[in-house]
């Protein structure tokens, strides 16, 4: 018999063979594709080197420098009177491991100030007729005062402190000055917690969001949004105008400013309206405090979009940064309580500056000088970051 001639390939058949689709499953064309996807994430070097750092970054923070128990915080201390009852008291507050004396302070003046500025944890007195009332069993009291803007950091420390009369002068009472049974303990501590006396946690999360969320939005907003453009095409016809980069930079920058102002004031009514956070006051150190952060915010955003290709890697990156931010700056966890090269890190970080200045005068109403070492740091930061971001944008988009 004569074979029958076959008709036309349909259309549908050409496509399945072509494309291999109506073939069973293939090792080879599978590795092929397993291949390329490997090839094209080394070249993606950005993505490829978060995916490796962050895991051991997180291990590394989360393991030695977050700790929620600190010990061996900085303490001034006012001694009235230089007696071996003092010296004692002295020791057997550091002996708890919970305190390090670190300043010694001449009037009342200077161990406010150096609570209210934040270089001391607590402030301890010793009034000039301690000895002689510890003698007589006639109430004998000692003050220390707490920075409370962080419970978290105090409450332990705080804590340890109820053991201190029975233990501090044990070795000094004996013989004829031993104290009566009946009198209980030789002295009493006074526990004074400045600037938050109930404790609310509230008082020091709320005014630290306002760092987290104005990083979290700014740095990532200009960033993505920068990169966008680059991706779109868009970039390219603005460099054709003779438009200079740091016009380019300012142009962009600035209607996100204004954004950052009203979040930080809906952030402020909110926490006030809401939560109760005090307004002490410190209004000017606070709005250039915040003015400072916003614009260094948007700049390092400017700077990562300078760094990347892609929205991914932009948000990638922002993200890397904002980890950090949150573990190392005290928003979370108390700043003394890490280790110090974790400190020494967390200095570099500028949303630990920032809360410095939001906790300080909402909480403490510290003055413009009071803030100055914060807000020197945030404006080093500010042109750091622009000068940077100004270099990158010549060399990467010419």
């Amino acid at each position: 018999m004569t074979p029958v001639p076959s008709g036309p390939e349909t259309p549908a058949s050409a496509g399945a063979t072509a494309t291999g689709r109506g073939e069973s499953f293939s090792l080879d064309r599978m590795v092929a594709v397993l291949v390329k996807e490997f090839i094209q994430l080394t070249r993606d070097r950005i993505t490829y080197a978060l995916i490796l750092a962050v895991p051991v970054i997180q291990m590394l923070l989360f393991g030695y420098a977050i700790n929620t128990d600190p010990r061996h915080l900085p303490i001034a201390v006012l001694v009235q009177e230089n007696s071996v009852y003092a010296r004692s008291v002295l020791s057997g507050i550091e002996n708890t491991s919970y305190f390090r004396i670190t300043h010694q302070a001449r009037s009342p003046a200077e161990l406010d100030q150096l609570v209210r500025t934040g270089q001391v944890q607590f402030a301890i007195t010793i009034p000039g007729d301690f000895t002689r009332r510890v003698v007589r069993g006639d109430r004998a009291q000692i003050l220390v005062e707490a920075d409370a803007t962080d419970p978290t950091a105090t409450g332990s420390a705080l804590a340890a402190l109820g053991r201190l009369p029975a233990e501090a002068l044990r070795h000094d009472l004996v013989g004829a000055v031993s104290p009566p049974a009946e009198l209980g303990q030789p002295f009493e501590v006074v526990i004074h917690r400045r600037y938050n006396p109930e404790n609310i946690t509230a008082y020091n999360i709320v005014p630290g969001l306002l760092g987290i969320v104005l990083t979290l939005t700014l740095v990532m907003m200009t960033a993505i949004g920068v990169t966008r453009e680059q991706e779109r095409g868009t970039m390219e016809s603005l460099l054709a105008t003779p438009v200079q980069p740091i016009e380019v930079m300012i142009g962009k920058l600035a209607p996100f400013v204004i954004v950052g102002m009203i979040q930080t004031a809906l952030i402020l009514i909110v926490a006030r309206i809401l939560f109760d956070v005090p307004m002490a006051g410190g209004w000017a150190g606070l709005i250039l405090g915040t003015a400072l952060f916003i614009i260094g915010s948007l700049a390092l955003g400017f700077l990562i979009s300078t760094l990347t290709r892609t929205q991914l890697q932009a948000m990638q990156l922002s993200v890397f940064y904002l980890l950090p931010s949150i573990l190392l700056s005290g928003f979370m966890f108390p700043f003394r309580g890490m280790p110090e090269w974790a400190q020494w890190l967390g200095t570099f970080i500028p949303v630990t500056h920032f809360l410095r200045v939001v906790r300080g005068a909402l909480l403490k109403g510290q003055s413009f000088a009071d803030m100055a070492p914060s807000l020197l740091a945030l404006a080093v930061f500010v042109f750091a970051v622009a000068a940077l971001a100004l270099a990158r944008y010549r060399t990467t988009l010419d």
